[in-house]
């Protein structure tokens, strides 16, 4: 075959291939899905099941159970001057508050305090320092620094300290040597949750309160996410009606025994324990 005809064939191929090819229909273009994935918030229900009195001259920093005790942390403000930077015991039965601790106002802001491993450890608000007690007798045995600008409220996951600052970053403290583990940056709908306050760690998440609202977040401490929001505005409504003082709710307790959770706010006149629901 010279090399005309061997032209002429692969040019009759290659055009039958084109109109080939021109025939099908085109396949159309699969996009990729871009959604992200955004975490179930639900609403948490919850019913007063009881009411204690509760000293309103106590400005509430932290609150937890422990050995079937309700501890009371509170901080003094500048414009209460009879305001005390206390630890003690809050008698549900009784509506006292017995001191056990008490450090010096002109020096330290009384913040969150946490139990475990037999010690009491206790935030203050902008000096840096926290200090350490034996869980039985209350004597000081030793303070810590910690980095963050301020100190707010305490909890524990039973193995690490965890401790809010006002910003929506918790940070995670080694029990014994008090530096940082890691940090949790805490977001509802990828939007970061500011002013995170009173801490509890509840059946495998934290409940904060979130500093000058009536909402207490539920965070998934795996993520960071916010996956639950309890709003206990009409609480925080009634204790004002009550008591013409009272402040922001704030204080979050939990009793594993009875599956309650306990709240109240600063200079509330009342400790409300309430079931939650889902």
């Amino acid at each position: 075959m010279n090399f005309h005809l061997q032209l002429k064939k692969l040019l009759s191929i290659v055009l039958i291939i084109c109109a080939m090819n021109a025939c099908k229909e085109e396949e159309p273009v699969q996009e990729k899905n871009t959604e992200v994935s955004v975490p179930t918030i639900t609403s948490i229900n919850y019913k007063v099941t009881k009411y204690y009195t509760h000293d309103t001259s106590l400005y509430t920093e932290g609150l937890i159970f422990h050995e079937g005790k309700l501890y009371e942390s509170t901080g003094s403000p500048d414009y209460i001057p009879s305001a005390k930077s206390m630890i003690g015991i809050s008698n549900l039965e009784t509506g006292k508050f017995e001191k056990k601790i008490e450090i010096d106002r002109t020096k330290y802001f009384g913040e969150g305090i946490v139990f475990l491993n037999n010690k009491l450890y206790q935030l203050t608000y902008t000096t840096h320092v926290g200090f350490i007690y034996d869980a039985k007798s209350f004597k000081k045995i030793g303070n810590f620094t910690f980095g963050n600008k301020e100190g707010w409220a305490l909890t524990t996951d039973g193995k690490q300290l965890i401790m809010s600052d006002g910003t929506n970053t918790l940070t995670y403290l080694d029990p014994d040597s008090l530096k940082p583990m890691k940090t949790l940056q805490v977001a509802k709908n990828g939007v970061a949750v500011d002013q995170l306050n009173e801490l509890e760690f509840i059946n495998g998440y934290i409940f904060a309160n979130v500093f000058m609202t009536d909402q207490i977040v539920k965070i998934d401490p795996a993520t960071g996410n916010v996956v639950g929001v309890l709003d206990l505005s009409s609480l925080s409504y009634e204790a004002k009606a009550k008591y013409r003082e009272a402040e922001v709710l704030n204080g979050i307790a939990f009793d594993s025994t009875s599956n309650s959770v306990f709240v109240t706010g600063k200079q509330w006149p009342t400790i409300y324990q309430i079931e939650l629901l889902n």
